[in-house]
């Protein structure tokens, strides 16, 4: 594929991808399609058991079901380019199409974001207001906030992609990523970036320092409450946090070293976007079926009832 013109306008991008080896190509398709066939049966099948078990109809749930959802979405933004390119060689994206997955992109893993807030809020009412957990996060209460979540995430993407569509793109066009993001495609703009790169950092990297911070202030104080004050149920309310905990790491930390520093390129950078857009959302999932009890034995009871409808028939 070769690279535009450097008077014309840029109607299409060239992804460099992973590599250039056919042989490790290969490889690398063969991995990443379990790893995204794995984010779609885990996430998914979070979010049946959730629907379909009476029991699992609480506030947290609810929550987790959503950040499954998003957790799929965001990962079905980029996966399926990424295997194509690997599959087949095509990693020609259109200036459009580029767009579109970053608006997505952001929107999807911005609201996220708000939802391990929402979570982390989840459990502060729950050890610290027990007796009135249920009152607090009511049904309308969760959908509000988790509406609130979509709307942050869609306010995050909308600022970002504002901040790139007015960049003028004349020149060069090779990404070298395996998705469109905003850290390299403002780099080919053929304008002076250093103002829109440091609004890029203020809107992405304050969000993700700022809300990791926040979540991390807000755990340490729960896990403090658990150790001094909460005798029943204290082995489960410790287990459950700590499974947020690290679903909080494994999202924040990657997504840290992307988007809150200056947009020069590293050696790790890919790597982390591999972790960040396609291990994180198999890693949700994973983690929260085989580290939650209630739930591992909520989808054994799904698993069943299927089975034996299906003898039935």
């Amino acid at each position: 594929m070769e690279q535009q013109n450097l008077t014309s306008t840029v109607t299409e991008f060239v992804l460099l991808g992973l590599t250039q080896s056919p042989e490790i190509q290969r490889c690398l398709f063969i991995i990443f399609f379990i790893v995204y066939l794995t984010t779609w049966v885990g996430n998914v099948t979070i979010i049946i058991t959730v629907i379909t078990e009476q029991q699992l109809h609480t506030p947290m749930y609810f929550l987790l079901a959503n950040l499954a959802f998003l957790d799929v979405s965001d990962s079905s933004v980029t996966a399926p380019k990424l295997l194509l390119g690997l599959l087949y060689q095509h990693r020609a994206i259109s200036f459009n199409e580029c767009i579109l997955q970053m608006f997505f992109f952001h929107f999807f893993a911005g609201a996220a974001i708000f939802v391990f807030v929402l979570m982390a809020v989840d459990r502060y009412v729950a050890i610290y207001k027990p007796l009135r957990y249920l009152n607090i996060m009511n049904q309308g209460v969760c959908v509000g906030l988790v509406a609130g979540a979509w709307m942050g995430g869609l306010a995050h993407s909308i600022v970002q992609i504002a901040l790139v569509l007015q960049l003028p793109f004349c020149g060069p066009n090779i990404l070298d990523n395996f998705y469109c993001d905003v850290p390299q495609v403002i780099k080919l703009a053929c304008t002076d970036t250093y103002l829109v790169e440091l609004l890029m950092v203020s809107n992405s990297g304050m969000l993700v320092i700022v809300m990791f911070i926040i979540l991390l202030i807000s755990y340490t104080i729960i896990l403090v409450k658990i150790r001094k004050h909460v005798t029943d149920g204290k082995r489960k309310a410790l287990s459950t946090c700590g499974t947020q905990i690290t679903v909080v790491c494994l999202q924040f930390i990657p997504s840290t070293f992307i988007y809150a520093r200056p947009f020069r390129k590293f050696p790790m950078d890919k790597l982390a976007s591999v972790f960040f857009t396609l291990i994180t959302p198999m890693m949700n999932a994973m983690i929260y079926t085989l580290k939650n009890a209630e739930m591992k034995k909520a989808i054994r009871k799904l698993m069943r009832r299927i089975l034996f409808s299906e003898r039935k028939l």
